[in-house]
């Protein structure tokens, strides 16, 4: 069923200081920027997309470049054997829309296919091996951008990633990291171990990766359009090699997927317009949500402990509801205008105590157990100012861990951010209600949240990955902005985490002073430190006052932004 609440283009605003979904801004978008910008997870993309751009390319062509360059750069975060969401803002015309490329469960999934006998969920089903993997939506969402969006021919965009595919790219110490945290899922892929290791092993700093399959599959794409990958001989062998190794796809999946253009959840704060991704996204709902609740607090004048205090009660809040009521929106009903309404975020905000946390166990919803650097993203503007936030992913890394023989194409196991079971949580310790359950040709609920900020005088473009703490990352970039920072200080800002269950504060190390945390605590809160930062934002601004555009690549990660 497909859900009733479609957002309009042009909505009432009913207040600055409250975040409501509403309509089309012209002074927004009545100047262009004098320069372009590219910020990516890895050099090679983003040298891709400026080399789209120069070649005449718009941002829609260098966001094809630098995803594709992505999938073979970064297969431990992304591949064209996944999907993603790439949000467009066009400048002639200021059309805003996410295309959605995210996978799909195959026709023949259904609800407790990662069950056993007794009801319980097999562990690493949903992870490992190619019954994980969701019917790929990267290579139709590239065919879609570049012919309805672009001015370059696709093989003209796709041609970096080909050259890198073939070429081949370094080993990092990133990717040493990846690949021995996935070691036993990648050896158990005769195709995956020959390209990603050396003798079964995690190989050594420069090392070459090259790969020669996945090149031909997507100069297929690029001679064929969509019938290069979903079509002919490479669907033929991605079914059969799926079909031998236990998974069950069919010709019929690849043949009906398709590329759904969306309207995007648009709000305000702080008198800044916020753009960000609808359902299946969980992550535009969530960061409405948060942003609303905290629209009610004199934010900026408070101490730190209340700050972050307040920050955490509405994460909590927000988290509890994804749990709770998102999932795909073409299935399921899902209450978008309730959640991130002014009224919503007042009953929320009235049931915070400014001196105590409250129990996560205490908030109706699903329950559980208690039970990184995964997932890419990157962010694009042109001297048109058109511009892409694009958030892109094979979840786990390195996905299922396997490749088609014959394909070079790595596998996603995106089918583990649906509910296997509601309640019972994923890699990522999320969990879900029926809202997620898996279903035939569903999109599986995700927390990709490519999101543009905006005002008439700057604007900001975001977006990262983080598995269940992308929302919270990318909540931390937008308040860095609006509180007046630049691209720097919105990737570089400490983050701490709360997802409702576990009931814990996740922080970075250094996030919180001594003071703070002993000062949470005695509010009720648990507090959990992550040694490595955990993020890897990748963010361009523009300020429009003085038409400067900057662009930062979190230090966390070993990207590049550049400005051009």
């Amino acid at each position: 069923m497909r859900n009733p609440i479609h957002l309009s283009k042009c909505l009432t605003v009913y207040a600055a200081a409250t975040l409501l979904l509403f309509g089309c801004s012209n002074s927004l978008t009545s100047r262009a920027p004098s320069q372009a910008a590219v910020a990516s997870a890895h050099p090679t993309a983003t040298a891709a997309g400026l080399e789209v751009l120069s070649a005449g390319g718009n941002a829609f062509d260098a966001a094809v470049a630098v995803s594709a360059t992505l999938a073979v750069v970064e297969p431990y975060s992304s591949g064209i054997g996944g999907g993603g969401f790439w949000l467009l803002h066009r400048a002639r015309d200021a059309h805003q829309v996410m295309v959605d490329g995210r996978e799909t469960a195959p026709l023949a999934a259904h609800r407790d296919m990662y069950l056993d006998e007794a009801g319980a969920v097999r562990p690493g089903l949903s992870v490992d091996g190619a019954l994980a993997a969701g019917i790929p939506g990267e290579p139709a969402a590239l065919v879609h951008i570049a012919k309805k969006y672009g001015e370059l021919p696709l093989a003209h965009s796709l041609a970096p990633a080909i050259r890198a595919a073939r070429d081949g790219f370094a080993v990092t110490t990133h990717y040493q990291r990846m690949a021995k945290f996935r070691l036993q899922a990648l050896r158990q892929s005769a195709d995956a171990a020959a390209v990603f290791l050396k003798d079964g092993q995690v190989p050594p700093t420069d090392f070459m990766i090259r790969q020669s399959a996945l090149a031909d599959t997507l100069q297929q794409l690029a001679d064929k359009g969509r019938d290069g990958f979903y079509a002919g001989a490479v669907a033929e062998q991605l079914i059969s090699g799926v079909k031998s190794a236990g998974g069950i796809w069919s010709q019929k999946d690849l043949s009906s997927y398709k590329v759904i253009e969306r309207e995007v959840l648009v709000g305000e704060f702080r008198n800044y317009r916020i753009t960000t991704a609808p359902p299946p996204s969980s992550g535009g709902v969530a960061l409405l949500t948060m942003l609303n609740v905290l629209s009610g607090f004199e934010f900026e004048s408070l101490p730190e402990v209340e700050r972050v205090h307040l920050t955490v009660e509405a994460m909590r809040r927000a988290y509890r509801d994804r749990a709770q009521y998102l999932g795909d929106s073409d299935f399921v009903e899902v209450p978008v205008q309730l959640l991130t309404s002014a009224d919503y975020a007042a009953g929320l905000r009235a049931g915070i105590h400014p001196q105590s946390a409250t129990p996560s166990d205490l908030l109706p919803g699903p329950q559980t157990i208690p039970g990184g650097q995964h997932t890419t993203h990157f962010s694009v503007i042109d001297r048109q100012g058109n511009r892409v936030a694009a958030t892109l992913s094979i979840n786990y890394p390195f996905g299922a861990g396997f490749v088609v023989p014959g394909t070079g194409v790595l596998l996603n196991d995106e089918m583990d951010d649906f509910s296997a079971k509601p309640g019972t949580p994923n890699v990522y310790g999320l969990v879900g209600a029926e809202a997620n359950a898996i279903a035939p040709g569903k999109r599986m609920l995700s927390s990709m949240s490519p999101t543009f900020v905006e005002s008439d005088e700057r604007l900001a473009i975001l977006g990262t990955p983080g598995g269940s703490r992308i929302i919270t990352m990318v909540l931390h970039g937008i308040l860095a902005f609006v509180e007046g920072g630049d691209a720097t200080a919105i990737v570089t800002t400490p983050r701490y985490h709360h997802q409702y269950l576990p009931d814990v504060i996740q922080h970075e190390t250094g996030a919180l002073s001594n003071d703070t945390k002993a000062d949470l605590q005695l509010k009720g809160h648990q507090l959990k430190e992550v040694e490595s930062g955990f993020g890897n934002m990748q963010a361009v601004v523009w300020d429009k006052t003085r038409n400067v555009v900057s662009a930062a690549s979190d230090p966390r990660g070993e990207g590049v932004a550049q400005v051009k």
